[in-house]
């Protein structure tokens, strides 16, 4: 091991002290989902991957609480597995480290020495190429965003200016640095606007596809004339956000999930104290509470199954696709968006979204 892996590991480490939230800024950081929580000598006490920092989300942890209780009760609180971390020693063969690695699901090994501390980590990009099923994409810019006229009167809204380029470029940008080469555009408002801007793609760096509706047809009605093998990344095309697409995809495999919905938490104070009565007896009075709900952040990741409910021709929204999937027993999670996130709908937001550009890229 040289100085320089040495000296990289140090960008996964983080004391038991730590909040949940310095967590996750130490895995945004090093780009890797997961960090590795140490005591003063190295010596691993556990990890916190995405996974389990999004999974403590929708279990609504206070994220200022320290890291590691989160590591000492990780599988009763969000029942992550395994709860004990898997690890690997200085000695161990490359074949021996992908084994270990895929017998136990996971994408990174700390290697230990014999006294537990943490001297390097290894990471399945090391090891082999990806293996996960390619990820296409479909961005739904078809909208004719009537609560931004008149900005719109002449210009659909994906093809609106922020920071000096159209919106729907950021999100192509995003996609393809994700690793996502195949993108598909769904579109009906002044189509011709946007196929004449981005052509095939190729300017851009994917290969784009696109599906002109007649008519409209809802948020999922033109799915079923979408090709792809594997899971489909669908997203609005009125979205500013910096969302870890890749980390979206892992979540929707390891939960061999029929379709994953990206969710955002909305948090709206009270300004009256509530009184929680049993008939005429007052029981509790909580002076102004915060409600804390999760909203669809129209961020999504379909399997093929979940694309084969949508009828062709059909007008269908999300919300009717998700309602079929589950009357029909099909297995539909959440994905906690923790990282920023802009719905750009009206006036407001849109100039919100100009001062916040860099944010997202």
């Amino acid at each position: 091991m040289t100085g320089d892996r040495f000296a990289a590991v140090e960008g996964f480490l983080i004391p038991p002290s730590a909040s949940i939230r310095e967590a996750m800024a130490v895995i945004d950081r090093n780009g890797e989902g997961i960090a590795l929580v140490v005591d003063d000598e190295r010596r691993l006490i556990g990890t916190v991957t995405d996974g389990d920092v999004r999974r403590v989300i929708l279990a609504g942890i206070d994220l200022d609480s320290a890291v590691g209780a989160l590591v000492e009760h990780k599988a009763d609180l969000i029942r992550s597995v395994p709860a004990t971390p898997v690890v690997a020693s200085p000695g161990m063969v490359p074949a021996e480290l992908l084994q270990r690695m895929t017998a136990a699901g996971v994408r990174q090994l700390p290697v230990l020495d014999d006294e537990g501390r943490v001297v390097d980590i290894v990471l399945f990009g090391d090891l082999i190429s990806d293996a996960q099923a390619p990820l296409s994409a479909v961005v739904m810019a078809g909208g004719s965003g009537t609560r931004l006229r008149p900005l719109t009167a002449e210009t659909p809204k994906p093809m609106l200016p922020v920071g000096g380029r159209p919106l729907l470029e950021h999100i192509i940008d995003q996609l393809r640095t994700a690793g996502i080469s195949s993108v598909n555009l769904t579109t009906h408002y002044r189509a011709k606007q946007i196929v004449d801007h981005f052509g095939d793609g190729s300017r851009f760096g994917v290969d784009i596809q696109y599906v002109t509706e007649d008519k409209p047809l809802g948020t999922a009605g033109s799915l079923s004339a979408i090709e792809a093998d594997g899971p489909l990344v669908v997203m609005n095309g009125d979205i500013l956000t910096a969302v870890d697409f890749r980390a979206l995809s892992r979540f929707h495999n390891e939960h061999q999930a029929d379709m994953t919905v990206g969710v955002r938490v909305h948090e709206t104070p009270l300004p009256f104290g509530v009184v929680e009565t049993n008939g005429v007896e007052v029981e509790r009075i909580t002076e102004k509470p915060v409600l804390r709900h999760l909203v669809n952040a129209g961020i999504y990741v379909l399997s093929p199954a979940a694309r084969a409910a949508v009828t062709p021709g059909e007008s269908q929204s999300m919300v009717d696709l998700i309602e079929r999937l589950l009357a029909h027993g099909k297995r539909v999670i959440a994905f906690p968006i923790h990282e920023d996130w802009l719905d750009i709908g009206d006036p407001s937001s849109y100039a919100e979204a100009q001062e916040r550009v860099r944010g997202f890229e």
